[in-house]
């Protein structure tokens, strides 16, 4: 038998107050119950923890030794319990996110100081990497909610789908394009094209007609990231692609955004968590706040 939180709080009760009388009040039991949680605990540990006289009761050398040990296991459990309440009521806690490089540099932070500033005692920690870093972070456990577009995953990880966004063409406002509601893919075949490098672009080889994905895969300047993308735009050496979700930082170079059809090509973009790891109750949390707002990622609409 061993012993048991039930013990040790009658025990260090009945101690303090140098009564089973008053004891079993504070505990609300009988006093032959409490008693006998005591005597249950005397056999546990194989020592006599009270001396009992008709006039008074008396802690026993061993229960002397004990009582300071018994304190403070019972102090230790109830700074678990404030713990574990903590983290439950989200005063408390840490996320790790795994977020790829553009939306980390556009969409995400405002996601992130939402989120703080509903709960300021939580703490957020970002990653920005490639996509295929925020695959390898959640199957390395490496955090705990990765964000990126669609890509190929193992069987350790799930995914949610927090939102699809077509493509974009993005160029200065006085180019003549800037006039149309709608670009079509054929009308890049005689532009200056900024692509990216990486599978953002590559995905799009056989989604398109031969003679547009020979355009897209054969650009003027190809490079690494959307930022520098948008400044050659800006600076008029082309006009480039991004997603919806990059409205605001298009925005913020100057440059408009038009939607590419015919065809119409979509890019999901996943919240990817392992399998066989909980989520503790603060990554549950933001992993919740990011389902239920997903649709901001898209809330700018293409500037004008």
């Amino acid at each position: 038998m061993s012993t048991t939180l039930r013990q040790l709080r009658a025990f260090v009760l009945v101690a303090e107050q140098s009564s089973f009388t008053k004891a079993a009040e504070t505990l609300c039991l009988t006093q032959s119950a409490l008693s006998g949680q005591i005597k249950e605990f005397e056999q546990t540990l194989d020592v006599k923890l009270f001396d009992r006289t008709t006039r008074k009761l008396h802690l026993s050398d061993a229960g002397m030794r004990l009582l300071p040990q018994a304190r403070r296991v019972l102090n230790e459990m109830s700074v678990l319990n404030e713990k574990v309440a903590n983290l439950k009521s989200l005063h408390q806690g840490h996320v790790r996110l795994a977020v790829s490089q553009q939306l980390s540099a556009s969409t995400m932070p405002k996601f992130i100081a939402k989120f703080c500033e509903r709960h300021p005692h939580i703490q957020v920690t970002l990653t920005d990497c490639s996509v295929d870093d925020v695959v390898n972070s959640i199957e390395n456990l490496e955090a705990d909610l990765g964000i990126a577009p669609e890509r190929t995953y193992s069987d350790d990880l799930q995914t949610d789908t927090l939102f699809c966004s077509p493509f974009y063409l993005v160029l200065p406002k006085t180019h003549p394009f800037a006039n149309k509601e709608v670009v079509r893919w054929s009308d890049l075949l005689n532009e200056r094209l900024i692509t990216l490098n990486g599978p953002f672009i590559k995905s799009l080889q056989n989604e398109l007609p031969a003679p547009i994905s020979s355009r897209i895969f054969n650009p003027d300047f190809k490079i690494n990231f959307l930022s520098t993308a948008l400044g050659m735009t800006r600076m008029g050496l082309g006009v480039t692609i991004c997603l919806l979700y990059a409205a605001e930082w298009v925005e913020l170079y100057g440059l408009v955004m038009r939607p590419i059809a015919e065809p119409v090509v979509e890019r999901n973009f996943l919240l990817y968590t392992h399998k066989n790891r909980s989520l503790s109750p603060a990554a549950l949390a933001f992993k919740t706040f990011l389902i239920d707002n997903a649709h901001e990622f898209l809330v700018s609409s293409p500037t004008d």
